[in-house]
């Protein structure tokens, strides 16, 4: 579980998988080494055990703000922000908005800044309906169902982390969002820090369901009634907020004092670090095929629990939108 089951006692934030954020992922363009790929993926076809009768479609939530920020001086601030929203799921058929904006307006909750495209057509049945824009410079986008590129043993991360070697999210869909920009559009570098979130309005008020930028955090970092809470805070705030509780949990896994908190601030704030100059690999970015949740128990644990064993799935693409046909 990646950021799957984000919300309390592992359910979906505001009890609807489309408010989900499951995965973001900052990768080099494998067809223009000058670009990169940003992708962030929801709604969920997979749910915990006991799996619930699917109560939503593959829509994206009408209305709802999708945000991937990018912070380029490192304040846990947002510099750049691409914001999406969705009409209303009609006849199997929905569009979407994309916005830009940067500075002061990159900090705003609604969207604002520039109008990328209005009425992107959302891909449902695997085509690639994707579009290029020119300003402010040549970015490519997509919207739509995809196959879920992550791979987990969920039940055996359950069961006292005793491997099965069963993937549990092999053959379920996600709804992506896929950006590929100049790398230079994000900043004079060297590094950049991504994070991605997801708002619904409630009572004419945005609300913040989820938000993330590791793999694999507040699922099984956060204690219960802290999740939620979690999912509603912004990444400035985080070393005030978690630097003390989880510096404690990684001493329980075997790490003496100093170096848990160390450890701890690999991932505080709770931002995606990407050097486009470095090789990309979880935690420099993230490509599709990185264990991430086998990372993520190892560095729970000092390296105590092994890998799962289980391979990246093998439906994945070379091309944009680099994510696989949905599944049936």
């Amino acid at each position: 579980m990646s950021n799957h089951f984000s919300a309390d006692n592992l359910g979906f934030p505001g009890d609807d998988r489309r408010l989900d954020l499951t995965d973001l992922y900052v990768f080099t363009s494998t067809e223009d080494p000058g670009k990169t790929v940003l992708i962030i993926d929801s709604n969920p076809t997979s749910a915990p055990p006991p799996i619930p009768e699917p109560t939503t479609g593959p829509e994206f939530y009408p209305g709802a703000v999708y945000r991937i920020n990018v912070d380029t001086d490192g304040d846990a601030q947002a510099d750049i922000a691409f914001t999406f929203t969705f009409s209303e799921y009609d006849n199997g058929t929905q569009t979407g908005t994309a916005w830009y904006a940067t500075g002061p307006e990159a900090r705003q909750p609604e969207p604002t800044g520039q109008v990328l495209v209005e009425s992107i057509p959302v891909s449902f049945d695997g085509t690639d309906r994707s579009v290029v824009v020119d300003e402010p410079a040549r970015i490519r986008l997509f919207a739509g169902l995809r196959s879920d590129p992550f791979f987990a043993d969920v039940e055996g991360a359950l069961h006292g982390m005793k491997w099965t070697g069963h993937d549990d999210f092999a053959g379920n869909n996600v709804d992506s969002i896929v950006l590929e920009v100049p790398t230079e559009l994000l900043g004079p570098g060297p590094m950049i820090g991504v994070w991605a979130s997801i708002s619904r309005r409630q009572d004419g008020v945005l609300e913040q369901m989820d938000r993330g930028g590791n793999p694999t955090i507040n699922p099984f970092i956060n204690p219960n009634g802290e999740k939620d809470r979690y999912n509603s805070r912004q990444p400035a705030d985080d070393v005030a907020n978690y630097l003390g509780p989880w510096s404690q949990m990684l001493e329980k896994g075997g790490y003496p004092p100093e170096e848990a908190k160390k450890v701890a601030m690999q991932c505080l704030p709770d931002i995606l670090r990407y050097e486009p100059a470095k090789p990309v690999a979880y935690p420099n970015g993230r490509k599709l095929v990185d264990d991430a949740f086998s990372y993520r128990f190892g560095w729970l644990t000092r390296g105590q629990v092994p890998p799962t064993g289980l391979q990246p799935h093998d439906d994945m693409l070379a091309q944009f939108p680099y994510l696989g046909p949905p599944n049936p």
